[in-house]
């Protein structure tokens, strides 16, 4: 079976491809508040989905890592306007420490081609 590497880095790869499975790396985005980083972590989300030739219809799982979970509601309301009503993927949301203080939610999710 091939493995193929979305934007690969020294680090890591944007997203792998590994038969009929799409691995993002966790995605965070640009902004200050929850609803600018989860609308600019979501749209990559849609770019490296699409890099790989799936869509957001097609996701398995998505876990959602929040630095400050009173940011809860804030975070569903960007996810629920973007999610696809039709096809919601198994979710958890977890509060955790991010790799930055900037960084206020990151999204890894796992696809379906």
């Amino acid at each position: 079976m091939t493995i193929k590497r979305i934007e690969p880095g020294a680090r890591m790869s944007g997203a792998v491809v590994h038969g009929n499975t799409v691995y993002l790396a966790g995605q965070v985005g640009e902004g200050t508040t929850v609803t600018e980083q989860s609308t600019s972590a979501l749209a990559e989300v849609d770019r490296l989905l699409a890099l790989a030739g799936t869509d957001k219809s097609k996701i398995l799982q998505t876990l959602i890592y929040l630095s400050d979970m009173s940011t809860f509601g804030e975070m569903n309301a960007v996810w629920e306007g973007w999610v696809d009503p039709a096809n919601p993927p198994a979710r958890a949301t977890s509060g955790a420490p991010l790799a930055t203080p900037d960084y206020k939610v990151e999204f890894i999710v796992t696809a379906a081609l």
